[in-house]
């Protein structure tokens, strides 16, 4: 029993650039350049998104029910989709958010309890 609930709460954790194409989108629909923009400027350049992997990672969501298409332009004679959020992935986002919160309220009591050591 002990091993599934580890194994449970694997499955549910969420790796970074899921999470930030997530709250990417949860600002509104964006197109694939867009979404990788913005998940720049969210992880401040630590993450930058390759197109063949953002679309892979955008393959994934939609095949989960997180995301879906929202609509198509033509810009500049290339066709350019947008994608947003579905109300299931607002809800893992948010159960996600609230997960790293969580952890963090931890690490953050743990380092205030600690006090400098004297010479």
């Amino acid at each position: 029993m002990y091993r599934s609930l580890i194994y449970v709460a694997a499955v549910t954790q969420m790796r970074e650039p899921t999470f930030l194409i997530l709250t990417a989108l949860a600002g509104g629909p964006r197109h694939g350049y867009g979404i990788i923009q913005e998940v720049t400027t969210l992880s401040a350049a630590r993450v930058t998104l390759l197109p063949g992997t953002l679309y892979t990672a955008l393959d994934r969501l939609t095949a989960q029910g997180l995301v879906e298409p929202d609509r198509e332009e033509v810009v500049d004679g290339r066709l350019r989709r947008y994608y947003r959020l579905t109300s299931t992935g607002l809800d893992a986002l948010r159960t996600e958010t609230a997960r790293l919160r969580q952890l963090t309220a931890a690490a953050e009591t743990r380092l205030r309890a600690l006090r400098p050591r004297t010479a």
